[in-house]
């Protein structure tokens, strides 16, 4: 008989998990996983729905991140109708819109889930460890954190048509483009709306801020979920990060390529989905290196680590004081997830900078087609990582096959490592288990900020219900909210 742990749900992240810890009675971890509980349904009900609804279809996955989605679907459905370049405003008017997001996703990550742990420690006060407690002790990082995430709303507004769920990705273009008014009032602000300038600079502080924060806790960071894994993501043409469009390129634990810049279009050629009894969430793998060596991290982490640049300046100097501070160019470590989206945070304001006075913006050639097409694949970077979906039609225009990976499906197996590393670290041989021991295991799965959401869909309450029973069932230590 084994003593079972389990927190259910996982708190601070998006959308709702567990965890099942099972250890003997010599308190050592036998096997410690990561559920998904809930069932995901959309690549089924999508079936049989004209496929040019399926930009706004899909999004409804997540309220976080329905822009990836919307995007993502559209530049498949951009195949379909043959779209296989848009014009300078519909990709120009897209990539605003996916900076935007990207943005406002990685600031609400940072500022509302992770910082709790980073300001006040895995062992702080349970009711400080929140938005509030950050307002509370910290007002001036927290009011920086909610301007900046309100900046790239403001972004998806305009250029989507509202905060979440927009309309404006069509097949073949955009469907509205930006008034050079609209573009000025991002650059230089409101007295409701932060300056372009501002943001810039609120950003570089905070990554001043983890820089600190990571030379006082190196000892903690280095050596907290640390394990070798591929790290997989678009990339551009010169091998600069890229996050709208792009070719896949996939990099071991060493840096040496073992995906090297394919067309994406191609993904079913070098990936296989596994699929565990004991969760929703699949496991997808590269084929030619199976599932137990295949799986690869996304996200931020991964994304500069298979970039050789940034082509924005203020970003690429803060990518080579991020290598350079770790002492590698591929970094294994789970934490460094939260620097690597800071950096990203500034790259997005970058190329909005870049983008807000591009005069493209203002044109009326927002929508081409081409030749129809039964396929349609599109691929893009989530701030949680590579997005694909994939859809086929039928000559009635009716969807008949829609195959998703999600960001968090590609993480999946590095957040179970990561559970189970932590455990075993923290729980292994202690007689008590308290909860800040807890706590450190949903530290190390908000590190990859997953978004349970858009592979899975909850109904109803999700109360916090933790035990530790011993080998006969006895409870040891109860949670409850």
């Amino acid at each position: 008989m084994t003593n079972k742990i389990v927190i259910d749900p996982v708190t601070r992240v998006e959308g709702h998990g567990k965890v099942t810890i099972h250890m003997d009675d010599n308190q050592k971890v036998e096997e410690a996983r990561f559920h998904i509980v809930e069932f995901r349904g959309f690549e089924k009900f999508i079936q049989g729905r004209p496929y040019w609804e399926a930009p706004v279809l899909v999004q409804r996955l997540c309220g976080i991140c329905p822009v990836s989605h919307h995007l993502a679907a559209a530049k498949a459905i951009d195949q379909i109708v043959g779209a296989h370049q848009l014009s300078a405003v519909g990709e120009k008017m897209r990539r605003l819109m996916h900076y935007g997001q990207v943005l406002q996703s990685h600031a609400l990550h940072f500022f509302y889930l992770a910082a709790p742990d980073l300001l006040f420690g895995v062992d702080g006060p349970v009711e400080q460890r929140n938005i509030v407690g950050v307002i509370q002790q910290h007002k001036d990082l927290a009011l920086k954190g909610i301007k900046l995430r309100k900046y790239g709303q403001e972004i998806i507004k305009a250029t989507a048509g509202k905060k979440i769920h927009g309309i404006s990705a069509v097949p073949g273009g955009i469907h509205k483009n930006l008034s050079r008014k609209e573009c000025d009032l991002f650059i230089n602000g409101s007295s409701e709306l932060a300056s372009l300038k501002d943001c810039i600079d609120w950003n570089q502080e905070v990554i001043d801020f983890m820089i600190d924060y990571h030379k006082k806790n190196k000892s903690w960071i280095d050596s907290f979920s640390v394990f070798d894994s591929n790290h997989l993501g678009l990339i551009g043409e010169d091998g600069a990060l890229e996050l709208y469009h792009g070719n896949l390129r996939a990099l071991d634990s060493k840096g040496r390529a073992i995906l090297n810049d394919i067309d994406y279009t191609d993904y079913l050629d070098h990936f296989e989905e596994d699929v565990k009894e004991w969760t929703y969430l699949k496991f997808p793998y590269l084929k030619k290196h199976g599932p137990q060596n295949g799986w690869s991290r996304v996200g931020p982490l991964a994304r500069l680590n298979i970039c050789d640049h940034i082509n924005t300046p203020l970003a690429n100097e803060r990518l080579e004081q991020y290598r350079k501070f770790a002492g590698e160019k591929i970094i294994n470590k789970s934490l460094y997830y939260h620097w690597a989206r800071l950096i990203e945070m500034l790259h997005c304001l970058e190329m909005i900078e870049t983008l807000l006075h591009d005069s493209d913006l203002q044109s009326n050639n927002l929508i081409v087609t081409g030749k129809r097409q039964k396929t349609g694949i599109g691929v893009i970077e989530a701030p949680r990582g590579t997005l694909i979906h994939h859809y086929e039609v039928s000559e009635k225009d009716e969807i008949t096959r829609c195959n998703l990976i999600v960001s968090t499906t590609h993480n999946n197996m590095a957040m179970n490592k990561a559970v189970e590393l932590v455990a075993k670290k923290s729980l292994e041989g202690q007689e008590k288990i308290s909860e800040p021991m807890l706590n450190e295991i949903e530290v190390a799965i908000r590190a990859y900020d997953p978004c349970l959401s858009c592979a899975t869909h909850a109904m109803g309450e999700m109360p916090l219900d933790v035990k530790v029973l011993d080998s006969r069932g006895h409870e040891l230590f109860g949670r409850k909210k």
